[in-house]
Formats: C-alpha cells, sequence, structure tokens
C-alpha cells in the first residue's frame, strides 16, 4: 500500500487552492472547477468541492469541518518559511517551536480552519528519522 493523497473538502476551491499555493510555493492544477491539486514528491494535496464526494450522500465529509487532522509538511528550515509566511495573510497558530520529538514546528490555520504544521527535524534522532 502507499500513501497517494488527502483531500480537503471546501466550499471555495480557489480560495483554498491559492493558500496552498502561498504556502508550499506549488501551482495547482485545476482540472475543473470544483477539483485542484498540488503534487509534492510525497504524495498530492487534493482540493475539492463538496460535488466531487456527493456519490457518498449522508456519508460525505463536511466542508470546513475538520476538527481532529494536521496536515504535516517538513521543510528545510522553518524558521525561514516563518520569514516568508509573515507576508501572508495567513493564521499563524504557533510560532516556530522545538517540540520534544525532535522537531522545530510552525502550524497555520488554513482558510477553512484546518491545521497546517511546517516542521524541519533539528536532533540527531528527528533527522535520522526522516533519513536526512
Amino acid at each position: 500500500m502507499e500513501f497517494v493523497s488527502i483531500r480537503l473538502i471546501t466550499t471555495d476551491v480557489e480560495r483554498l487552492a491559492a493558500f496552498w499555493e502561498q504556502v508550499t510555493g506549488l501551482t495547482a492544477a485545476r482540472p475543473a472547477p470544483v477539483f485542484a491539486e498540488l503534487r509534492t514528491p510525497a504524495g498530492t494535496i487534493a482540493i475539492g468541492a463538496p460535488a466531487t464526494v456527493a456519490v457518498l450522500g449522508d456519508a460525505a465529509p463536511a466542508p470546513g469541518q475538520n476538527h481532529s487532522a494536521i496536515i504535516e509538511l517538513r521543510v528545510d528550515d522553518v524558521d525561514a518559511h516563518r520569514e516568508r509566511i509573515a507576508a501572508l495573510a495567513v493564521e499563524i497558530v504557533l510560532e516556530p517551536t522545538d517540540m520534544p520529538w525532535g522537531n522545530r514546528s510552525m502550524i497555520l490555520r488554513d482558510p477553512d480552519g484546518g491545521l497546517v504544521n511546517l516542521f524541519t527535524p533539528v536532533t540527531p534522532e528527528a533527522k535520522a528519522k526522516h533519513g536526512l
């Protein structure tokens, strides 16, 4: 089994895609007005309108209702990203902080309220865990 993507359901695909473009520096492909995706080396961040999951009926995820997941992206230097993100209209929930498990993390909130962790492994153990 291989992890391929995570899909975020939103009522405003363009707004959420623009957020992810700003944070990652990647350009989102937009094959349809109801869908966008950003491909990273490790997997894809997909963004879909409710229409993309309508087939699920009552079991479909509700847009803007993520209260249990944090999307995490490893970056080379979280403090450098903090300086870049300072110029964006992005809510910073946690300033760069050293975590007990060896990462330096900064947590952002996306426009739909979801959390995004940008982190850099800083201890030898954390670096080894990530093959660095």
